[in-house]
């Protein structure tokens, strides 16, 4: 068969490269043309029509300021998937530019598969509507997501988290050789992820680094952003503070706990079995604004969501003291606090399906 993928963001690149590798297994005459980057390349061997480094505007302003772009990009997606006349389009979550092509799609008469579902469950809800009427096939990759399609009258098939491959695949790193590679001493090693946007690491890492006074045998390791250069962090380095680009995976690995800003991160250290203290603080206004329009939702990171408990500590707003991350930070790095985390990381990789996502997506898609 002939697929279509469409991926707008570097953690689509990844979960869509592996998919990729499972159709191939599966689908012997399988043929790609996609939107996505240097992972799915490998995998399909051959260019993506589009990276996603062309495609990728956050923010309200920075929609609004590439919109032309944008709307030039989905005009041209069209014509290219119309001349392209697949079998199958798969699109790997980026909704507000995969929705769109979801109604084309279907108007070309092509299979329409939706993997990684967007976030409809938290803001958005009447998106789902687009979702009944374009899709064919929706694949979800977190377990409460089938019981709210379901409410809606969509059938939804949950096939684990693509996470799960992605850090069962890692090689294996030894923390020493590490530390000897990147230059770091041989104490025990806190992991600071503090978010991918120069306002927000700043911001956040003036507060994970007011605690570093009441834990002076450890060191600090930031995990640099792809986006941000090594110079912007040297504010924040000296002998006790260092940072590593593109290594998060194998930072934490090496790691005894971490501070992490809230998003797909947090989910990634618990499956990666670090035990961490999640740290969220906006402005007011948009605090405000988050609270009304993320409906429902009792938790900010994916760990408490997918448990629907706390099972890690949510430092939010006015609770982001340098008094509340000393308390739970050492209540991770040492005795009962830690062992519990550790424990209810084993019952979230057994919530979230274990692993095998990739091969189950693929088995649905090719058989359809």
């Amino acid at each position: 068969m002939k697929y279509y993928i469409i991926a707008g963001e570097a953690s689509g690149d990844l979960h869509a490269s592996n998919l990729i590798k499972s159709i191939k297994k599966k689908d012997h005459l399988a043929e790609f043309r996609f939107w996505g980057g240097d992972l799915m390349a490998a995998a399909a061997g051959s260019a993506p029509v589009k990276h996603y480094k062309e495609l990728a505007f956050m923010g309200f302003l920075e929609v609004v300021q590439n919109l032309g772009t944008i709307l030039k990009n989905i005009k041209f997606c069209k014509q290219d998937l119309a001349s392209y006349q697949p079998d199958v389009v798969i699109l790997v979550d980026y909704p507000g530019f995969n929705l769109r092509i979801a109604e084309f799609a279907k108007g070309q008469g092509a299979r329409v598969v939706y993997y990684i579902s967007p976030q409809l469950w938290a803001w958005k809800e009447g998106r789902v509507e687009k979702i009944r009427k374009h899709v064919d096939q929706l694949l979800v990759i977190l377990p409460f997501e089938k019981e709210f399609y379901q409410k809606h009258e969509v059938v939804a098939e949950f096939v684990g988290h693509p996470l799960l491959d992605a850090v069962s695949d890692l090689p294996p790193v030894h923390p020493a050789d590490f530390k000897r590679e990147h230059q770091l001493s041989d104490q025990p090693i806190i992991a600071l992820l503090p978010g991918s946007r120069q306002q927000e690491v700043k911001k956040m890492l003036q507060l994970m680094l007011s605690v570093r006074q009441y834990f002076p045998k450890y060191q600090f390791v930031i995990a640099g952003a792809p986006g941000l250069t090594p110079d912007f962090y040297e504010q924040f380095t000296d002998d006790q503070v260092h940072f590593v680009s593109n290594k998060t995976y194998y930072l934490l690995r090496c790691s005894e706990a971490a501070l992490v800003t809230s998003g797909t991160a947090t989910l990634e250290t618990a499956l990666l079995n670090v035990p961490e203290v999640v740290c969220y603080r906006s402005s007011t206004i948009s605090y405000e604004i988050g609270k009304r329009v993320v409906k429902n939702i009792r938790f900010i990171s994916l760990v408490n969501l997918i448990m629907d408990q706390e099972i890690v500590t949510e430092l939010i707003q006015s609770e982001l003291t340098t008094e509340n991350l000393v308390k739970e930070l050492t209540s991770i790095l040492n005795g009962e606090g830690r062992e519990k985390m550790l424990q209810n990381y084993r019952l979230l990789r057994e919530k979230l399906g274990g692993r095998g996502a990739s091969d189950a997506a693929a088995e649905a898609i090719v058989n359809g």
